[in-house]
């Protein structure tokens, strides 16, 4: 019986982790109540990561398997006309993909969460707690990044727009209390978008 890459990286694994919980639990259990109980630990642990294991291979199996979308051949695909012989095939050269201009998914959440935090840090250096709590040149470096992270292409337009009035609002440095609406605003912003998915 010959087994596919993914179900043999699957199954070190578990082997792995099977054994990991075995000697785990032996010394656990040997420690807290003797011989007896080092077994008892073993065994549990063992089963339990074996079991939590064998309950979770589907996702690693589609976790580990390529994605054939990347391995078609645009020369083999169905319906093209195969070459001659004599002729090179012609080798794809990548191509980079640029994100959309409005990203969908967990992707879009990812970027309005990344701007809300180098937002929040960049505010929090803009106003620090005690009055020689931030240098200059880390109140410039929290500002370059929440800049560079605001202006990424995939961000939706409603956080986009909310995170530039908090740039702005924390930029001026003269109220704290504006600062600090504008980044709520910003973190329903990125809270509403979330929940619209």
């Amino acid at each position: 019986m010959r087994f596919s890459p993914v179900a043999r990286i699957h199954l070190m694994i578990t082997f792995v982790l099977v054994m990991c919980g075995v000697a785990g639990g032996a010394c656990f259990g040997w420690l807290l109540g003797g011989r007896v109980t080092g077994v008892l630990a073993a065994v549990a642990a063992g089963l339990g990561a074996a079991i939590g294991s064998f309950l979770s291979r589907r996702h690693v199996a589609a976790f580990l398997r390529p994605d054939p979308a990347c391995d078609r051949d645009p020369v083999s695909a169905p319906g093209a006309d195969p070459l001659p012989p004599s002729v090179p095939v012609p080798v794809p050269v990548p191509v980079p993909v640029s994100v959309p201009a409005v990203a969908v998914g967990g992707y879009a959440e990812g970027i309005a969460d990344a701007v809300l935090v180098s937002v929040a840090t960049y505010q929090a250096a803009a106003f620090p707690l005690t009055a020689f709590g931030v240098s200059e040149e880390e109140r410039d470096a929290r500002r370059g990044v929440a800049y560079r992270v605001c202006a990424h292409e995939g961000l939706p337009q409603a956080v986009r727009v909310s995170a530039a009035a908090a740039l702005e609002a924390v930029d001026e440095g003269v109220d704290p209390g504006r600062a600090h609406a504008a980044v709520r605003a910003l973190s329903l912003a990125v809270y509403d978008q979330r929940a619209a998915r």
